[in-house]
């Protein structure tokens, strides 16, 4: 079994998922009393959220390629990079580490196509949904075509993540409003929603809503599990 490297706490909630997710994918491959071997380096989320909001993303790939070298060093074989936003600075980490980097939005699209979904909607941080690092390596790599939600909702799906579900805060009133946006992407012709970030299947699952929802955090994590147990070539 490789040992998996994991970059988390943006936030930590979201974290929690993954280093379950993962351990559940090695009990279910494996069985008995097997679980996932784990190097986890998390960051305080609060430095990271001040420098996205403040545009200095140069200093949040120093902070987090540093965290990357400790993940590196406690001997692990891969890297996940535990959320969305931050891999607009993928490359830079990359740069500075020899494992490899499983990147989300790859496990994600590798999971469409093998749906034969060609035409996704992406929800997430506005950073995620309004910048190409994320768009971009869908369309141009996979060839799926991506949707938006129009500004005001961009903006309201942003607040929420940033001000309910990084704080662990559920409110029914805004999975209402998460459905909505679902669903006016759905009448836009989106076959499916790509939940891109990860605290947002904290609120909003497939038991809500009638539109596939591809949950990135969970979809990363069995990619991370895959990696784990496979066999050296």
């Amino acid at each position: 079994m490789k040992t998996i490297g994991l970059l988390g706490g943006m936030s930590w909630e979201s974290t929690l998922s993954y280093y379950q997710s993962i351990n559940q994918g090695v009990k279910e491959q494996l069985g008995g009393l097997h679980s996932a071997k784990i190097a986890l380096y998390s960051v305080d989320f609060a430095q990271i959220e001040q420098l996205q909001h403040c545009g200095d993303w140069q200093q949040t790939a120093v902070i987090l390629s540093q965290a990357a070298k400790n993940v590196e060093a406690a001997g692990a074989d891969c890297l996940l990079i535990c959320t969305n936003t931050m891999h607009k600075v993928a490359e830079q980490i990359q740069a500075e580490i020899s494992i490899p980097i499983l990147h989300i939005a790859d496990a994600t699209a590798e999971q469409l196509l093998k749906d034969k979904v060609t035409k996704v909607g992406l929800l997430g941080t506005a950073f995620t949904m309004e910048q190409d690092f994320y768009k971009s390596r869908l369309v141009d790599k996979y060839g799926i075509e991506v949707l938006v939600p129009d500004t005001a909702q961009r903006q309201r799906v942003h607040q929420i993540i940033y001000t309910e579900l990084c704080l662990g805060t559920i409110s029914d009133d805004s999975r209402d409003e998460y459905l909505q946006i679902v669903d006016d992407l759905a009448k836009r012709g989106a076959q499916a929603v790509i939940l891109g970030c990860t605290e947002i299947a904290l609120l909003i699952g497939p038991s809500d809503t009638d539109v596939p929802l591809y949950d990135t955090t969970a979809i990363h994590a069995q990619k991370a599990v895959q990696f784990s147990l496979s066999k050296d070539d």
